[in-house]
């Protein structure tokens, strides 16, 4: 594979991925710094931020910015996380040149217009309000709230109203000021690119981007408890948490594989026997978060109010169960989707240029195809159950549940002894 990587005088890393079969290219600007980086006033400014990006510079108006992309074939976006912000563009070969111009320009040259700032934080209240009439998103933020409370991490990325409200041009330069600096910045590109050039466009286009990285974020730590709200739902949708791992981990995949044994698939554990053989849902699924510091394996579950109760003592026996006796075809066959999902990135610039650009955030470097696969081959039987075993014995546990009032006593109540029994 053609993986090179320029570090700049400035400190910015340029990372690219030639893939000469292609005449398309997937670039971007990967930013070390979302929602976990915000002070307890600042919250939602990373989302704002990234929204007004779009919204015009001193060279370009918000019309000309998404012309200038879509005039030549390509598209432009980006994204917020609770560590990362991106900008990111699919275009020609021959138009690289000028998607890595527009997104220096909208990191660079925010015009930060009031009228524009006025709208934009309209529609992100709107978007604050959508999650809210969406009950399996809205879950989602109150088991982070409740994984992680009074602390950034914990926090919703999109922030509240009144946060979203106050935040005034003077504060989004500030903060582009204090969180988006060259050692905390990654451009990545992958597909028809040659590095050479690439680095060349982003010293000339990326100038202005200098001195020391930015502050550490606050150290998060896994608070746990219990976040019931009643709704008038049809479904009461069940979601729960225990502290798992951090990015750099030596356990990280093998609980990857028993979080993927578990509820990674159809051939996982609880979808066979919750919905295959009980009938019990039509979603349910875990996942693991590898933050920085920490890491949130989960577990997501939606039912009828009648089946809470034989729905939840089904989890929690299959979580146990499933530590004690995970086997040797499930584990291979866990492995075997992890490698899969590996191999598929390099079919696609836009996957393989962000597993790039998130390899050299988290490690510092690209890390070669070799590794991750001989990291997957690694995990053995007894490293899978050791993984969730140590899972379940740090003893905390983080449960949001949401909707009709008959069932959710119930699944917080029964939730709360998959703990008890490692105590």
């Amino acid at each position: 594979m053609s993986v090179d990587v320029t570090t700049l005088k400035s400190g910015i890393n340029v990372v690219t991925h030639a893939m000469p079969h292609l005449e398309t290219a997937s670039l971007g600007v990967w930013v070390a710094s979302g929602s976990r980086d915000e002070r307890a006033d600042e919250n939602g400014i990373s989302h704002l931020l990234e929204h007004m990006a779009f919204k015009g510079t001193r060279r370009r108006t918000a019309r000309q910015i998404a012309e200038e992309i879509e005039a030549v074939g390509g598209d432009l976006n980006a994204a917020t996380s609770a560590e990362t912000t991106a900008y990111y563009a699919h275009v020609l070969k021959a138009d690289v040149p000028l998607a890595l111009d527009v997104i220096a320009d909208i990191l660079s040259e925010p015009a930060f217009e009031r009228d524009e700032l006025s709208r934009e934080q309209n529609v992100i209240i709107q978007e604050i309000g959508a999650v809210a009439d969406t009950p399996d998103d809205l879950i989602f933020e109150h088991l982070q709230i409740t994984a992680f409370p009074d602390q950034p991490l914990g926090r919703s990325i999109l922030g509240t109203a009144n946060t979203v409200r106050s935040f005034d041009d003077v504060k989004l330069r500030a903060y582009l000021a204090r969180n988006y600096c060259a050692p905390d910045i990654v451009v990545g590109a992958a597909g028809a690119v040659e590095h050479r050039a690439v680095v060349a466009e982003v010293e000339r286009h990326f100038g202005r981007f200098n001195g020391p990285a930015g502050p550490l974020p606050q150290p998060a730590s896994f608070g746990g408890g219990t976040y019931v709200e009643e709704r008038e739902l049809e479904q009461v949708h069940i979601a729960l948490a225990l502290p798992g791992v951090a990015q750099r981990d030596p356990t990280l995949y093998s609980l990857q594989v028993f979080s993927n044994v578990l509820g990674g698939g159809m051939s996982s554990r609880l979808f066979q026997e919750a919905r295959e053989r009980r009938g019990l849902c039509y979603s349910i699924y875990s996942f693991h978060v590898p933050y920085t510091d920490v890491g949130m394996f989960g577990l997501y579950a939606g039912t009828d109010a009648a089946d809470v109760a034989e729905l939840m003592r089904l989890v929690v026996d299959e979580i146990a169960d499933c530590a004690q006796t995970i086997s040797e075809p499930e584990v291979a066959r866990a492995k075997a989707q992890m490698k899969t999902g590996l191999l598929m990135a390099l079919e696609s610039s836009s996957a393989r240029v962000e597993q790039l650009a998130r390899q050299m955030i988290a490690w510092g470097r690209p890390i070669p195809l070799e590794e991750l696969v001989a990291k997957v081959e690694a995990v053995t039987v007894e490293s899978a159950r050791a993984a969730a075993h140590a899972l379940i014995d740090r003893g905390k546990l983080a449960t949001a549940v949401l909707g009709l009032s008959s069932g959710l006593a119930d699944a917080a109540a029964i939730a709360e002894t998959l703990t008890r029994r490692a105590a």
